[in-house]
């Protein structure tokens, strides 16, 4: 009697499962099953049609040692560099803006920062590539009225990664605003209260309150915007493809020269490293960036 008792607690009716099953069988189909085979297709060769071919680690091996492959991940490192640091920087600066309830027209600045973040991005790109054209963009045209050269912001290898990078930058850093606002709102009040009360400068209230206590949100920041990065291709495809000279090629870029040359094998390939890199960098960053607390 009593194991028939124990065997009812844990009887669960199959309700339950059939409403959450049609969740699992998408998941599956469009999730798990490519996954497994693109890592299969990341050990053949394979145009698109006919016969594929099994090759070990022969495109692994072919991208290590490939100029073009650590090329475009050169030029998406300093994506990198370029934009996180000034948009975690820049998203805090804004975060805290907004916080302040003694801020005015605090509604109309929400919406100037979360505008770009809304427009679709093809259209940001075409009006990047008229305001920053060499001959008749209108960035030139205000450097001449004070007496400075043209410069070939989208036609020089030295300016193309600066320029898509403000590009990146004007485009997100509304998203990168809302993280870090989400963050500073769940700090307590009275933490701030307190320390008004020993005497803390607004200088030191920053260092010393807001900036350990929204880590959190700062670390998955850039975990989020790592991964946008090296991930970057429309940027690129729509206002430079990949040039002058494949100094704007990211990794998301040469993954799509793969694609469109139905060289899906080393495309797939390329797809696992980029992972596998894009990991790293996120374990790193959030190792960093995670509380002192956490860290001890």
């Amino acid at each position: 009697m009593a194991s028939r008792n124990r065997r009812d607690r844990f009887r669960v009716p199959p309700s339950p499962y059939l409403f959450i099953a049609p969740f699992f069988v998408v998941f599956a189909a469009f999730g798990i099953y490519p996954l497994i085979y693109a890592l299969q297709l990341s050990f053949m060769r394979w145009r698109g049609a006919g016969e594929a071919h099994w090759v070990g680690l022969g495109n692994y091996l072919y991208l290590l040692t490939s100029p073009d492959f650590w090329a475009s991940l050169g030029n998406s490192a300093v994506m990198w560099l370029l934009i996180v640091p000034i948009q975690v920087i820049a998203g805090l600066g804004g975060a805290v803006l907004l916080a302040n309830a003694k801020l005015r027209l605090r509604g109309l600045f929400r919406v100037a920062f979360i505008a770009p973040f809304v427009t679709p991005l093809v259209a940001m790109a075409q009006v990047w590539i008229v305001a920053f054209d060499q001959d008749y963009g209108l960035v030139n045209h205000v450097l001449n009225l004070v007496g400075l050269p043209d410069v070939g912001w989208l036609t020089s290898t030295a300016w193309s990664k600066p320029t898509l990078a403000l590009l990146f930058l004007w485009k997100t850093t509304g998203f990168a605003i809302i993280i870090l606002l989400a963050g500073l709102q769940a700090v307590p009040g009275g933490v701030y209260e307190a320390a008004a009360l020993d005497g803390a400068s607004r200088t030191r209230q920053f260092w010393s309150i807001t900036v350990p206590l929204v880590r959190r949100s700062m670390a998955f920041l850039v975990v989020v915007q790592t991964l946008a990065v090296f991930q970057m291709f429309a940027e690129p495809f729509v206002v430079t493809e990949g040039g002058p000279y494949g100094s704007t090629t990211t990794a998301g870029l040469y993954l799509y020269d793969h694609i469109t040359a139905s060289d899906l094998g080393t495309g797939a390939a390329n797809s696992f490293l980029l992972v596998l890199l894009v990991f790293g960098l996120s374990l790193v960053s959030v190792r960093l960036l995670r509380p002192k607390d956490e860290a001890s």
